[in-house]
């Protein structure tokens, strides 16, 4: 499955009238990045930045006065997102903001079945909140310290570490499957690896007189006791998975 973890910057708020000025993503292919970006500035053409849109992004007028229109990368951004889904924090914001560029160059409209928002996801794993990206990185332990201004390749990256975490952690989509006994290969969503088996199995944690203890309890609860199905054995072979 491949998904853009996505943000962008604008001139202001209201997506009728403000423009994108800067678009970043991330690639994620099962959850995982795959290492490719998307990173564009982009002019505004004749609207300017909103003063309190500069003092969130400092991204001004002067700075993008060279920097392409939006109808001369867009192709690029179609290319780039291609059949993948968009996930963006407050992806409403987001999404209307580049569906409002596409419709004036008369490219069709991301749609909703094509979009996530992490705000979303976030509000319902903890409805107690908060759930701004500043947030989900100190609750998820990811490292945001370089983060003075909103920018929309370092947000981008920075959901994505939260994204992965938030739906179950890296090891959500790994698929091991044993092929053989002994030193065995693992077949591994990125390639082989190889699990050595121990020298020396490891001290069982339990102790005889544990053993003898719990073997006494269990005759003592009778044939209907759940453990009288299993041998002293097996008590020890779980002590030792443990």
């Amino acid at each position: 499955m491949r998904e853009i973890i996505f943000d962008t910057e604008t001139t202001g708020l209201d997506n009728r009238e403000d423009r994108v000025i800067e678009i970043g993503g991330i690639e994620l292919e099962n959850q995982f990045p795959t290492g490719r970006t998307i990173h564009i500035y982009i002019n505004p053409g004749e609207r300017k930045v909103h003063p309190e849109a500069l003092a969130v992004h400092g991204i001004t007028d002067e700075f993008l006065k060279d920097k392409p229109p939006f109808a001369d990368v867009a192709q690029e951004i179609v290319d780039f997102f291609g059949d993948a889904r968009w996930v963006a924090h407050n992806a409403t914001f987001d999404i209307g903001f580049i569906n409002a560029e596409f419709e004036r160059l008369g490219l069709p409209p991301i749609g909703s079945d094509r979009v996530i928002d992490t705000l979303a996801l976030a509000r319902r794993k903890h409805p107690m909140g908060p759930n701004s990206l500043d947030a989900l990185c100190r609750r998820y332990g990811v490292d945001n310290s370089h983060r003075t201004r909103h920018g929309a390749l370092l947000d981008s990256e920075l959901l994505a570490e939260v994204y992965i975490e938030m739906i179950g952690g890296r090891q959500a989509a790994l698929g091991l499957v044993v092929t053989e006994a002994g030193d065995r290969p693992i077949e591994a969503d990125d390639g082989p690896v190889v699990v050595v088996t121990r020298e020396r199995p490891l001290r069982p944690r339990l102790t005889e007189a544990e053993i003898a203890a719990h073997a006494a309890l269990v005759a003592k609860i009778g044939a209907n006791a759940i453990w009288s199905k299993y041998s002293e054995a097996d008590y020890v072979l779980r002590s030792e998975a443990v």
